[in-house]
């Protein structure tokens, strides 16, 4: 068994002015992180989590491996909150995928509600359990899950990296299967687009990681976007492992201003203190729209001004 097609996309989506999304798709390793915070902290402990990830990934393997870099990242974003008051209290969730095809496992950590899934022979299932607020009150029977859907909390989750000088980290390996179809994403797709509309999704796409990628963010922003939304993909296919790994197909969303270089949606700032990860920021509509949202308040306000002196 060997690694086949991989893809990644974020987006900023319909309502929000800044991505703090942050995703890796470098075979073996991949993985997606959603950031929280005041101003750009969110951005900021999501990049941590990311470098940090990124860094150490090749030399790492199986799941004790994985747990101690999601360990080491949140022993960063720690620090950095404790050193740089504006960045108080930021965290991020993360799901991390360390894909070993050679001892025929698949080693999955996660913290928060950033999720992992996995399509095989049609089925589509979730490989992680969402740390939120409504998610344990599903589990003790408090609620079900079409009231978790609607809950006013569904989006308060209670673990995340960086919020603590410590983190708990959930870990599982995967023995997985030729054809098996992995997707990472953080929580503004599945608020969005239900998991029977993921499966299809990517059935329709004929299972293909970047057309699939592509058409889940289309769809999450299509259903209004409330969120950023970012997708990881990547496959297992028959064959043996070869030296030269298979060239890394990634999608990129088109930017809309994103401050910094081309063809990326960091901010300068976040630039000079974390490494270049593979993550792309704003995508088409997303700040673009809040923008024009902004312009025709401060439009309206002027005319009503305006009136109100004439009269």
């Amino acid at each position: 068994m060997r690694m086949g097609r991989a893809a990644g996309v974020t987006d900023t989506g319909r309502r929000r002015l800044r991505n703090e999304d942050a995703f890796i798709c470098e075979p073996p390793l991949f993985a997606v992180a959603d950031g929280m915070g005041g101003a750009r902290a969110g951005e900021i402990a999501a990049r941590l989590a990311a470098a940090a990830l990124e860094e150490a990934g090749s030399e790492t393997r199986g799941a004790e491996g994985v747990e101690a870099l999601i360990v080491e990242a949140n022993r960063r974003i720690w620090e950095r909150s404790l050193a740089d008051p504006e960045t108080a209290g930021m965290g991020t969730t993360v799901t991390a995928a360390l894909v070993d095809a050679a001892q025929g496992n698949v080693a999955i950590g996660h913290v928060g509600d950033s999720r992992a899934y996995l399509l095989r022979n049609g089925v589509l299932e979730q490989l992680t359990t969402d740390h939120s607020l409504v998610a344990e009150l599903v589990q003790s029977g408090v609620l079900t899950p079409e009231e978790a859907e609607r809950h006013p909390q569904r989006s308060a989750i209670t673990r995340a990296l960086g919020t603590e000088p410590t983190v708990e980290v959930e870990v599982l390996t995967i023995a997985p299967e030729p054809g098996d179809l992995f997707l990472l994403c953080s929580d503004g797709l599945p608020t969005m687009v239900s998991d029977d509309e993921i499966a299809a999704a990517l059935q329709a796409a004929e299972r293909a990681p970047a057309a699939a990628a592509e058409a889940l963010v289309a769809r999450a922003n299509a259903r209004g976007g409330e969120d950023n939304v970012t997708v990881v993909l990547f496959e297992l296919v028959e064959g043996e492992t070869t030296e030269e790994e298979e060239q890394l197909e990634e999608v990129e969303p088109v930017e809309q201003d994103s401050g910094s270089d081309p063809g990326r949606g960091q901010t300068p700032e976040a630039d000079t203190s974390e490494a270049d990860v593979h993550r792309h920021g704003a995508g088409p509509g997303g700040r673009m729209a809040a923008l024009l949202l902004v312009a025709a308040i401060v439009v309206i306000g002027a005319l009503a001004l305006f009136w109100g002196i004439s009269r």
